[in-house]
C-alpha cells in the first residue's frame, strides 16, 4: 500500500525548507497545489512581524500558524503540506506542536537527529520523517523511536553532500570529496529501514535529497531504490518563492565556483555562496550581533562569530552587504525565473 499516494501526495518530490523566510506560504501552496509536497521553514519565520524584535517566541509561532494556513488555501487541498524544524532551534518543540494543532500534514526535522520527535507528534494525520545523512543515523535515530516510543518514520529524507545549508557532515569531508554519494548512500540507508518495515508492516519511503536538478538525476535516485526526491535550490528560481527579487536575482548570477563551506553558529558545516558579509567576517574574525533573536540552542551572542538570523534576515530582504546566502551545489544551473508549475511539469 502506497501510502503517501493515499494522503494525496500524487507526485513523489518535496521541496526543501529554506530559512529565514525563503521558503514559506506562497512557495509551499504552491508546489502542494501541484501534486508534490510543499514545506514551511519554521526558523524565524516571524521575522515580518511588527514585534519580532520584542518577543521573537510568539511572533514566530503567530506567524507559523498563519503560514500554514494560508498555504493550505494557496494549495486548493491538493498536495501535501510539511514544516521543516530544526533540532537546534530553541522553538523546536513549539513549533512543531503549533504546526500539528494546525493540522499540518507531516514534520520534516534535521539539523540535529530528532530523538524525541514522537513525544510532540500525537500518531494519526501528521506524519514524521527524519532528515539523515547517512546509514548510521537513520539506525540510531529509528532504533531510538522504536524502543522508545514504539513509532518509526512514516517516510525519511536522505540528504546528501551536494545539498545547500546545514550539512550532517564534517566540513574536511565534505572539501575533501569524502563522503559517499547519494547513489551510495541510498543502498545503505535502505538496509536500515528494511529491518524496521519488517517490524512495523510498511514500506518506508526514501527521499534522496542534495544536488537534485533534472529529471535524469530523479531516474537515476529512483534505480538506486529512492521513492522519490527532495529539492530545495531549484525553487528559489520561482516567481512563487518568498524571498524578495534581490535575493533571485542575487543567486541567480551566482556560478559552483562562487560557493564554499562555510561554518555556522549552528554548529554545523553549511554550503552558501561566498557573500560580502563572509569576506567580512574573513578579514575581521567577527561581526559581534546587534540583537539576539534566541533562535539557536547553543548560541552565545557574547562569542558567536556572527548572528545567522541577522545573516539570513538580510539575505532573504535583498541585503546583499549583511546577507548569508545559502545553496546547494547546482547554484550555476540556476539561470531564471520560472513558476513551480513549469519545474513540475518539466520533472514529471
Amino acid at each position: 500500500m502506497d501510502q503517501l499516494k493515499n494522503r494525496g501526495l500524487a507526485i513523489p518530490l518535496i521541496q526543501g525548507g529554506m530559512g529565514v523566510g525563503v521558503s514559506l506560504s506562497g512557495l509551499a501552496g504552491a508546489v502542494a497545489k501541484s501534486g508534490a509536497m510543499g514545506c514551511i521553514s519554521t526558523a524565524d519565520c516571524g521575522y515580518k512581524e511588527e514585534d519580532f524584535c520584542r518577543s521573537p517566541e510568539e511572533a514566530n509561532l503567530r506567524a507559523l500558524r498563519k503560514e500554514i494556513r494560508r498555504a493550505r488555501m494557496l494549495s486548493e487541498g491538493r498536495g501535501l503540506l510539511s514544516i521543516n524544524a530544526m533540532v537546534a532551534t530553541r522553538q523546536w518543540e513549539d513549533a512543531i506542536r503549533t504546526a500539528v494543532e494546525e493540522g499540518i500534514d507531516a514534520v520534516i526535522s534535521g539539523a540535529g537527529l530528532p530523538l524525541s520527535l514522537p513525544e510532540f507528534v500525537p500518531e494519526g494525520k501528521t506524519m514524521i520523517a527524519p532528515i539523515v545523512s547517512s546509514g548510521r543515523a537513520a539506525k540510531v535515530l529509528l532504533k531510538t523511536w522504536s524502543q522508545k516510543y514504539k513509532r518509526t518514520a512514516d517516510f525519511i529524507v536522505l540528504e546528501g553532500p551536494l545539498a545547500g545549508g546545514h550539512l550532517g557532515y564534517k566540513a574536511s569531508e565534505v572539501e575533501e570529496g569524502k563522503v559517499k554519494s547519494l547513489e551510495e548512500l541510498i543502498p545503505e540507508v535502505l538496509s536500515v529501514l528494511e529491518c524496521f518495515e519488517e517490524e512495523y508492516g510498511r514500506k518506508i519511503p526514501l527521499f534522496a535529497a542534495g544536488g537534485i536538478w533534472s529529471k535524469e538525476d530523479i531516474i537515476r535516485m529512483q534505480e538506486a531504490g529512492a521513492y522519490g526526491v527532495q529539492m530545495a535550490t531549484r525553487f528559489i528560481g520561482t516567481k512563487e518563492c518568498d524571498a524578495s527579487d534581490a535575493y533571485k536575482e542575487y543567486l541567480l548570477s551566482k556560478e559552483e565556483m562562487d560557493l564554499s563551506i562555510i561554518h555556522s553558529p549552528v554548529g554545523m558545516p553549511g554550503r552558501a555562496v561566498h557573500s560580502p558579509m563572509l569576506e567580512k567576517l574573513g578579514l575581521l574574525g567577527r561581526i559581534p550581533p546587534k540583537h539576539c533573536s534566541r533562535c539557536i540552542h547553543s548560541c552565545d551572542p557574547g562569542t558567536v562569530k556572527y548572528c545567522i538570523t541577522h545573516a539570513l534576515i538580510s539575505a532573504v530582504e535583498g541585503n546583499i552587504e549583511d546577507g548569508l546566502f545559502f545553496s546547494g551545489a547546482n547554484i550555476g544551473k540556476l539561470r531564471e525565473i520560472v513558476t513551480v508549475q513549469d519545474i513540475v511539469e518539466e520533472l514529471f
